[in-house]
């Protein structure tokens, strides 16, 4: 299965007016990008590194991520020892997404059709997931934001989460360059906002100096705060080229690796860490929470502001990659209309989390889900390193490589060998396996299916390389 092209006659018509379209064409140009999945050739390739550091340090600012970190001290680890869990699981689960970032400039493809090369028809599988996985999050994310932003205008509930989702599904309409530059204002907001934040709340608060849990409990908790870390940062490895692809093949790789890993890492390991220090008084995970601890007033007005606008950068990524994940299964509808409609299912299931205690369950449940994303890693990974050395050196050419016929059966064997491997080694609250539970919690199923899916594919990726495919 090859990537889509440039129509190249009247039989391609329908083919261009899906998956190609109008591009942006510089820095700040903001007219709607219509181009779907299709490759962007290198006469429209523009931008530097260096914004990639900015496009994936903001959307990461969220109280999703303060309340996680609370999660190291709820296990009964001390704050030291906590936070060098949550830095080791985040620059471990940081590294696949940098990598694969790279790829963009490359081929001016995004991540899903990508997986094309290596998965055939078969990425319709991880791409089902990953757009499933975006609408929840949107839910998840846009319910937090939307009751902020409620609170902050005294408005209803559903109010504040209908304008919430028009606005990130305004945002993933306009694609590709209005991210970019929403993310690089929104850096500098953020970050600020978190700042102030930080001061107010941690006044007086002091962090948990003596764990609770000691020996192999205490390995077992470091493990699995680690790997928490791991996977708030890894989530982001199916999306990571796509927001590259606008870079010209001339771009520094080395760059574009350091700049994404460095705006993954800090910022994550940034509101992480406020969530252990701070996890005393973070009691209340809501927008009411916020506010109250903040005292009300200018300061709470700030706190809500700042969650709402939070929220708003990281759906707006996430309708935007699952826009392309959508057509990469073969949905045959425009990149603009699946972004909006991304974020117009969205709304009624922040309204059915709302009216129940539903939002905890079904975080746990995309937690589940998300193991899928180290098999996914390790497949492309082995294709990709397949692909540069039976070129020799010479340049990567997408339409060369996405021309070959590629068997489907590999990828998806090893991919799903990699889930089953896995599942003894989960802990999630819905399921814990036998082995997370003899390893007193400690959960390694990200390595496990990583390793497994190495273990699976590679043989089978050589046996292909060495018959000329």
């Amino acid at each position: 299965m090859s990537l889509p092209h440039a129509p190249n006659g009247p039989a391609d018509t329908g083919r261009r007016s899906v998956f190609d379209g109008r591009m942006p064409a510089a820095p700040g140009d903001l007219r709607v990008e219509t181009r779907g999945i299709a490759p962007v050739p290198e006469s429209h390739r523009y931008g530097e590194p260096a914004r990639l550091f900015t496009v994936w340090f903001a959307p990461n600012l969220t109280m999703t991520g303060v309340f996680t970190g609370t999660i190291g001290i709820a296990l009964g680890l001390d704050f030291t020892t906590a936070l060098v869990a949550v830095v080791l699981g985040t620059v471990v689960g940081a590294v696949p997404t940098a990598y694969l970032g790279t790829w963009g400039g490359l081929t001016g493809a995004g991540q899903l059709p990508l997986a094309r090369l290596a998965f055939g028809r078969a990425v319709a599988v991880p791409g089902v997931l990953q757009w499933l996985s975006s609408v929840a999050w949107d839910a998840l994310i846009g319910l937090f934001g939307g009751d902020a932003l409620a609170r902050l205008c005294g408005w209803p509930f559903w109010v504040g989460v209908l304008v919430m989702m028009l606005g990130q599904g305004v945002l993933g309409v306009f694609g590709y360059e209005a991210i970019h530059r929403l993310q690089k204002v929104m850096t500098f907001v953020l970050a600020a906002a978190f700042a102030a934040l930080a001061l107010k709340l941690l006044d007086g608060v002091h962090p948990a100096t003596a764990a609770s849990v000691h020996g192999s409990d205490r390995a077992g908790a470091f493990v699995l705060t680690s790997t928490i870390a791991l996977s708030l940062a890894l989530s982001w490895a199916p999306y990571a080229s796509d927001f590259s692809r606008y870079l010209p093949r001339s771009a520094s790789r080395p760059r574009m690796f350091w700049c994404t890993l460095l705006g993954v890492s800090a910022s994550f390991v940034a509101v992480q860490a406020l969530g252990l220090w701070g996890a005393s008084i973070f009691t209340d995970q809501t927008a009411k929470g916020v506010d109250e601890l903040l005292g009300g007033g200018a300061l709470g007005a700030f706190g809500l502001l700042a969650v709402a606008l939070a929220a708003l950068c990281s759906n707006a990524m996430n309708d935007y990659s699952g826009s392309l994940a959508l057509q990469t299964v073969g949905v045959r509808i425009s990149r603009p209309l699946a972004a909006g409609l991304a974020a117009v299912l969205g709304f009624p299931l922040v309204l059915w989390m709302h009216a129940a205690d539903t939002a905890a369950r079904f975080q746990n449940v995309l937690l589940f889900v998300g193991y899928w994303i180290p098999g996914f890693v390790a497949v492309v990974a082995v294709d990709w390193f397949a692909r540069a050395r039976a070129r020799g050196g010479a340049p990567f050419e997408l339409a060369a490589e996405s021309a070959r016929p590629q068997p489907w059966w590999p990828a998806l064997a090893a991919f799903v060998a990699a889930f089953g491997a896995a599942v003894p080694f989960m802990d999630t609250s819905l399921y814990v396996g036998p082995v997370a539970a003899a390893l007193h919690a400690a959960d390694l199923a990200y390595y496990v299916a990583f390793i497994a899916a190495l273990v699976v594919y590679t043989p089978l990726r050589l046996r292909r390389r060495a018959a000329g495919r």
